[in-house]
């Protein structure tokens, strides 16, 4: 027990910190570590401070956070304090509430890594597979010199569920058939292509592949813009199968 207890809180006005109500229905009750709790809601807390559109933490900052540490020092009395919250994390990324990304910088002969961590939520799933795409520009300014990605190209069915939707078994399928036919550059470009243009659906995509299989990719105009108008680039940038049903 304590030796001192919550006062209350004032009288003053407090900023309010959103919580998703799926935490108390579907993840609280899978909770069975206090520390995991309180990492999980002291994450939420920090990302609710956060104000620009790619929100993260940085695990070094967690390790020094005085407030988080101080609130983990009662968990397990027999560990030490980073002990403690090394161990919420890892069951957190576990539990797949935190996303982790690890970065490698510094010098190539002594690189460091550091570890930053995403809510699981549709905007940090986006922004950490941005993130390894090297399209952020406010994220990747935030890099040490140099800085390095250690991950691998997101596989097929991830960049499918990052920038499409839910998998489903037929869906799948033509994955499957369209890694085998196509090149992983090719089909990445195709996704960001589709993206960019907000035709976030798979015949877009696999059109796209076809025209660059038959007509080839250079002087291709879904990757230029040059000086078209708006109308111009509209037209070349609409696979001839959708162009009957695109509406301008």
């Amino acid at each position: 027990m304590t030796s001192s207890s919550f006062v209350g809180f004032p009288d003053v006005k407090m900023r309010p910190v959103k919580v998703p109500d799926l935490f108390f229905t579907e993840l609280a009750p899978q909770i069975d570590n206090l520390a995991e709790l309180k990492l999980t809601l002291h994450c939420l807390w920090l990302l609710n401070e956060q104000t620009h559109d790619y929100r993260f933490l940085r695990g070094e900052d967690l390790r020094q956070d005085e407030t988080l540490l101080r609130s983990l020092s009662g968990s397990e009395e027999l560990r030490t304090q980073q002990n403690v919250l090394k161990d919420a994390l890892e069951r957190a990324v576990a539990r797949n509430t935190l996303l982790r990304l690890e970065i490698e910088s510094g010098e190539e002969a002594s690189p460091t890594t550091e570890d930053w961590y995403f809510l699981n939520t549709v905007k940090g799933r986006q922004t950490m597979a941005m993130i390894r795409q090297g399209r952020i520009d406010e994220i990747r300014a935030a890099l040490p010199d140099e800085a390095r990605l250690r991950v691998n190209r997101p596989n097929i069915f991830l960049l499918y569920e990052q920038n499409m939707g839910a998998l489903t078994p037929l869906i799948a399928d033509q994955l499957r058939d369209m890694e085998r036919s196509y090149a992983p550059g090719w089909i990445q470009d195709a996704f960001e292509i589709a993206v960019s243009r907000n035709k976030r659906n798979l015949r877009y995509v696999q059109s796209i592949l076809r025209r660059w299989e038959t007509e080839g990719r250079d002087g291709d105009r879904y990757e230029t813009s040059g000086g078209d108008s708006e109308a111009d680039r509209r037209k070349t940038y609409i696979p001839d199968e959708f162009s009957d049903i695109i509406i301008g």
